[in-house]
């Protein structure tokens, strides 16, 4: 039986998704984030030395991070699904896709997150209008137009095919999830990329995505 460690409002949404999507039985062991600090609880490091989600425990065999979860689930329990073939420019988009949603696109969605959080409350309030400064020059200078040059690319990109792969719905979409939802919560996704838009909105009434959001429980990203 596979284990999900499942911290909330997660990368180890998309997991539990995906394992929906293959039709394998799983089980989910749930963490929550400190309401605070919104960080993982000490009880991960048990699991991983990190303390971080996702994790997935198969058997001897315990995998962190998105990627190489889904690397794993593919390789031994796939049987062939989600996955275009090998020698085929579907696999070669596949893998771009599976490594550019961590490498490329979430880098400059956390800068945001972290920018957005500068001049927060922990701030002595004397030091805030500093802080603030600091914020809006990493977000106007640094922040927006990275956001704005992977949104238009990505716009671009499926204006060619309906997936991110190719023409069929394949993992590589199940790890762009969380950093396009991300994007649309708190990055100015919207309306005017369309293409973007409906691809979430496909995404979303996917049968095996609402089976996972019924697994893991509230979902934030999403609103």
């Amino acid at each position: 039986m596979i284990t999900v460690h499942h911290l909330n409002n997660s990368r180890s949404q998309r997991v539990l998704w995906l394992l929906e999507e293959l039709g394998l039985p799983y089980e989910v062991k749930r963490y929550q984030r400190d309401p605070a600090t919104m960080l993982a609880p000490p009880s991960l490091r048990a699991v991983h030395p990190l303390g971080k989600s996702p994790v997935i425990s198969d058997g001897a065999a315990t995998v962190a991070e998105s990627g190489a979860i889904v690397d794993y689930l593919i390789e031994r329990h796939g049987g062939g699904r989600l996955r275009p073939p090998d020698g085929t420019p579907e696999r070669l988009r596949y893998g771009y896709w599976l490594h550019y949603a961590e490498g490329s696109l979430m880098p400059p969605l956390l800068l945001g997150l972290v920018a957005s959080r500068i001049a927060g409350p922990a701030v002595p309030w004397y030091a805030r209008p500093v802080a603030r400064g600091i914020a809006a020059g990493l977000r106007d200078r640094f922040v927006a137009p990275q956001i704005k040059l992977h949104l238009d690319y990505l716009e671009g990109e499926l204006a060619a095919r309906d997936w991110f792969a190719g023409p069929e719905f394949t993992a590589a979409d199940v790890q762009m999830s969380f950093p396009l939802e991300a994007a649309a919560a708190r990055a100015g996704l919207d309306a005017s990329r369309p293409r973007l838009t409906d691809w979430l909105a496909r995404i979303h009434a996917r049968p095996a995505y609402q089976r996972a959001l019924a697994a893991g429980g509230p979902y934030e990203l999403l609103r």
